[in-house]
């Protein structure tokens, strides 16, 4: 009987481990085709609706595209003149500040709100869930539905606002909410954070579920009041939450265009004229698409910053 030599077994074996692998890539080969064969209509459907969107805007925000020489598809390259141009604007600034009182003032009360819920929420009692789902609708509704609920609330001739307020005599004649500079704002404020409060609720009612009951079952042996238990556990635990639910408000928030058109129109003057209503002013009223293009770019900046700072921050977390 005669064996092998050690050189040669070894060779055999080296060759059998090199092989394997290749075979089991083989393998898979085809099912990672398929994989990404499932994922092709999605990326897709993002290409076509936002990352082609996004890059025609940049692309003409660096056109003088007036409505004339767009039609006649004359345009001329002017690089980033519309953005020198928009900068040097006060009308640009002062939208910024409107964005920024708007967008802060909508993630506080949606914040306060929505996490007063998910308190509420976060214990059992009859009909919970149903009463969950039916304040779960203003989220649900499109937009032009609560926007218009809303200026119906808020109407200074039939208002419902009003009717209580001059029923229980705070009032002594209507007030027209959405018409005066001092309540503008605030109303369009309200009407937001009415919308967003469920979404922020959800988020911070699955924060709250997660937290380890034992740790307040130590904390009420050790004699802790309900405020301490809600300072030093829930606050502290809910904080990665509560950072995810300001970073998508923000987000949201400051984009806002729809709710605050329909209720006001960035009137009246320019108390709610927020970016994206001057945006829309500039390409679709005066007819600079290349300056609305380029108020639109400048918008994506404040919210990329933050999601940076925000994806830092929490990267080791």
């Amino acid at each position: 009987m005669t064996t092998a030599p050690p050189l040669a077994t070894e060779l055999r074996a080296s060759d059998t481990v090199r092989a394997t692998p290749g075979r089991k890539r083989r393998k898979k080969s085809p099912r990672r085709l398929l994989n990404y064969l499932y994922v092709a209509p999605a990326v897709l459907f993002v290409a076509a609706t936002t990352l082609y969107p996004l890059y025609y805007n940049v692309s003409l925000s660096l056109y003088d595209a007036s409505l004339k020489n767009f039609l006649q598809g004359t345009l001329e390259f002017v690089g980033l003149a519309n953005y020198q141009e928009q900068l040097a604007n006060p009308a640009v600034w002062n939208g910024l500040g409107v964005s920024l009182i708007y967008t802060i003032s909508t993630i506080v009360l949606m914040f306060v709100l929505g996490l007063s819920l998910a308190v509420f929420f976060n214990r059992s009692f009859p009909g919970k869930h149903l009463l969950r789902a039916v304040l779960f609708l203003p989220y649900i509704l499109p937009t032009v539905v609560s926007a218009n609920i809303w200026r119906w609330i808020l109407d200074g001739s039939y208002g419902l606002v009003n009717y209580v307020l001059m029923s229980v005599g705070i009032l002594s004649e209507p007030v027209f909410w959405l018409g005066r500079t001092e309540t503008a704002l605030l109303s369009v404020i309200l009407a937001t954070a009415w919308t967003m409060a469920p979404f922020a609720m959800l988020l911070l009612l699955a924060g709250l579920q997660d937290i380890p009951k034992g740790l307040y079952e130590a904390a009420t042996l050790d004699g802790s009041s309900k405020w301490q238990e809600f300072r030093h556990i829930t606050l502290p635990l809910l904080r990665p939450v509560a950072l995810v639910v300001g970073l998508l408000g923000f987000i949201y928030t400051f984009r806002t265009f729809d709710t605050i058109f329909i209720m006001t129109r960035g009137g009246p003057g320019d108390a709610t004229t927020v970016l994206p209503v001057l945006a829309y002013n500039e390409g679709f009223v005066n007819f600079e698409l290349g300056q609305g293009a380029a108020i639109n770019t400048l918008l994506l900046v404040i919210p990329t910053v933050l999601a940076l700072i925000y994806f830092r921050a929490t990267k080791k977390e």
